[in-house]
């Protein structure tokens, strides 16, 4: 059987060493970043459907998404994670493009996932060790 491992480096090794509250304020810092430092002007109004000019929508959403697949990953050294977290923050995003919710839900739902992924880390996943 073919088994996928990640190494994070030395910065945000052993995630489990830490505190649940200091995973969490990386995840939400990592968060943070996602949303406003690397998300460009462009890509925050094109990932919502009948916005997309250069680009269907489609794409940047889903780079968006890998943003933050890729540092919650970082973060915490579960790809699954990282998964979870693709899928769910174009899930919320999608809802706020269709003006479901405005700004402040939309980051009260994306840090009650990086709550999620610290008890499934705690208390879930280190439960399995």
């Amino acid at each position: 059987m073919l088994e996928c491992t990640f190494e994070p480096n030395m910065l945000f090794a052993g995630a489990l060493d830490r505190s649940g509250f200091e995973l969490f304020l990386a995840l939400a810092m990592g968060h943070f970043l996602g949303d406003f430092g690397l998300q460009s002007d462009r890509m925050a109004v094109e990932k919502c459907r009948g916005k997309d000019q250069t680009l269907p929508w489609q794409w940047w959403l889903t780079a968006h998404a890998g943003i933050h697949a890729f540092l919650v990953t970082l973060i915490t050294g579960s790809a699954w994670l990282g998964l979870a977290e693709w899928l769910l923050h174009a899930l919320i995003d999608i809802g706020k493009c269709r003006h479901a919710y405005g700004l402040g839900i939309d980051q009260l739902l994306h840090l009650s996932c990086k709550a999620l992924w610290v008890i499934l880390l705690f208390y879930g996943l280190s439960a399995t060790r």
